[in-house]
Parts: structure tokens; sequence; C-alpha cells
């Protein structure tokens, strides 16, 4: 989808169109992140995760705008509607983003082309929003075509074109590579694809890794993983941004015992027990760290996630360090208790 949470809000707001809007925290006090930022936003150079100051002082007359995740969710589950209206094969990434497998052609219609226009006009027509599509014979290729025209965006890269495509595509734009890896490539001489597909498997693997394999492969134009309709939840959990930094133990405590809450629900829901808790903390300085408690028995009850998290938070000495995020999960899940589930969005925004 094309700016998501800023396109639902304008809308369904009409006074917001036109207009830079942003998603996410308020620009007052400590401020938060940004969530998303419509495109009039963005011509400013304000992007997703950039804190909400910076983000007022690029644009100073931006519209700070809650988040409204129950429109969002609600935009999602009518969008996803209209993807089973082609294949039964999606594979839901985040409320904004799907893979779909149209291999299986519900509607006998022929062409993966044909078939993208199609969910894009339906989304326009139905709800008023727009989507942009990448098509190709994979999940790695297709995201990065979803990506190339944007806004309202339909590209295709055919089997005989991946390879020189993904020759010229500068590093930064490979799904996956972040910003520090990339920086670490150019300062190796690695620009593009085709400086990358000069290295050996050998070379890639010691300068970043397992991840090397995958970028031996993936220069190559070659990726096997499938859409994936159902699969194993490997954590739950929930965490929570706070509007002021915490700085004693009391006050983090207290939200531990409400996060620990919305863990304990989750689990219930999915039935699920696990043997290790993880505590996430992190600090005014974005600075973050993780604790972790394993256990020789499955544990799933909320008097076992809170008090562990205190623990946890405790052996970090806590008291007076400016705690701007918790976050509690469980892993490590029995396997009487573990089924597969549909693709379901566990943090708490």
């Amino acid at each position: 989808m094309d700016a998501f949470y800023a396109s639902v809000e304008q809308r369904d707001f009409p006074e917001y169109r036109g207009k830079p809007i942003v998603v996410g925290g308020s620009p007052e006090g400590r401020g938060g992140v940004v969530a998303t930022a419509s495109y009039e936003a963005r011509v400013y150079g304000i992007r997703s995760a950039m804190p909400s100051k910076r983000a007022k002082q690029l644009c100073p007359h931006a519209i700070f705008v809650y988040p409204r995740f129950d429109a969002y969710k609600e935009a999602s589950r009518k969008i996803r509607d209209i993807f089973y209206r082609y294949t039964d094969m999606v594979e839901p990434l985040s409320l904004d983003e799907a893979y779909l497998d149209v291999t299986t052609d519900k509607q006998n219609i022929g062409s993966a082309i044909e078939i993208a226009k199609r969910i894009k006009q339906a989304i326009k027509d139905e709800l008023q929003l727009t989507a942009s599509a990448g098509v190709s014979v994979n999940k790695f290729v297709a995201k990065i075509a979803s990506d190339l025209n944007k806004p309202d965006g339909l590209a295709f890269i055919g089997p005989s074109a991946i390879e020189d495509f993904m020759e010229q595509l500068p590093v930064g734009k490979f799904h996956g590579v972040g910003k520090v890896t990339a920086e670490k490539m150019k300062r190796l001489g690695l620009h593009t694809g085709a400086d990358l597909k000069k290295l050996s498997e050998d070379d890639l693997v010691r300068l970043f890794g397992k991840t090397g394999r995958f970028y031996y492969r993936i220069v190559r134009g070659i990726d096997n993983r499938e859409v994936v309709t159902e699969r194993e939840a490997k954590s739950a959990g929930a965490e929570d941004t706070f509007a002021y930094d915490l700085t004693t133990i009391e006050e983090m405590n207290t939200e531990l015992d409400r996060i620990a809450g919305l863990v304990y629900n989750r689990l219930q829901r999915y039935q699920l027990k696990g043997r290790t808790i993880t505590l996430k903390i992190k600090y005014s300085d974005f600075r973050q760290i993780t604790r972790s408690q394993s256990f020789t028995f499955p544990v799933g009850d909320l008097e076992t996630i809170a008090v562990t998290a205190k623990s946890l938070l405790l052996a970090t000495d806590p008291e007076g360090k400016k705690t701007r995020l918790l976050g509690i999960s469980l892993s490590n899940f029995d396997e009487i208790s573990q089924k597969p589930q549909h693709a379901v969005q566990l943090k708490l925004f």
C-alpha cells in the first residue's frame, strides 16, 4: 500500500487531503517517531522511523495525527478479502504488505500482470486507496519491483531481465540491506549488484557472515522461498514506547505488569506456552538491550511472566536510567501447544 496509514487518514478526513500528514508520535514533549508520512510530507524529507521532532523541523506546517490502528486493521482486512478473490496463496507481511502467488489463478485470468492491475483497481474503487505492485518470478525481485514506481505503480521484471536488473541495482535498494550494511559495502567499493556479483560466495560470507550466501544467490535472481500462507509462531510478545522516559523502578514495574498482561492474553488466545522469557529495553539514547531467562518447563501464566520480567529488569540496575521502551516476549514454545498459526502482528503499537 502507498503511505498506508496516512492515506487512510486522508481518505477519512477530507481536510487532510493534499496536505503534509505525519502519522505517529507528537513533536511535543520528548516526542516519538514517525509511523508513516503522506507523500506531501515526504517531499520535505520526512521518512518512517524518523524522530517526530526532526519531522517538525523539516516541515513546520506538517499535521501530526495520532494513529488509529483499528481503522488501519479494518482497511487491511478488506484489502486481503480482495486478494483472496484471485488466489488463496496470500502471505501477509504486515497490515500494508503481502506476497501473492498467482500460479493458481482462481478467476482464470491467465496473466499475473492483469491480476495485479485488477487488484489495484479494486482497492481504488472499493476503498479509495492506492497500492503499488511488483510482478516477478520470486519474492525478492517482486518486492523490489513493488517499490519502483510508487505511488500507484506497477512494475514487471520478467525472467530474462532479472540478472541484468539486479546487476544495475544500487546496493542500498536491495531489500534487507540496511543503512549500515550499505555503507560498509560502499566502503568496500561495492556500489551495485554487478559489484557484488564479482565476489565469490566465500568472499561474501567472509565479509558479511551467513547473510553473504543470501547476497550471492539474490544478485543472480535466485530466491526459492515459497509464499507461506500458514506458519508456526516463533515468539509472542508486546512492547510499548512511552510518551516520556521512565526513570524509576516503580514506573518501569507498573508498565511491565501491564505489558505482561497483554502477553498473557495473546498466549491464551493462541494456546501457547514458552520456555524462554525475554525482556527488551530501549534507552533514551536509542541503545537497546535484551535479557532472557529460560526454564526447564513451559510457562505461560501471568505471574511468572511479570515476575520474571521485573527480575530481569532489576538485574540491569535500572534506577535513574532513562527508559523509552519496554517489551516482553516468550519463545521456545512447547511442542504440544504450538500449532500452525495464521501470520499475525504481535507488536503493541
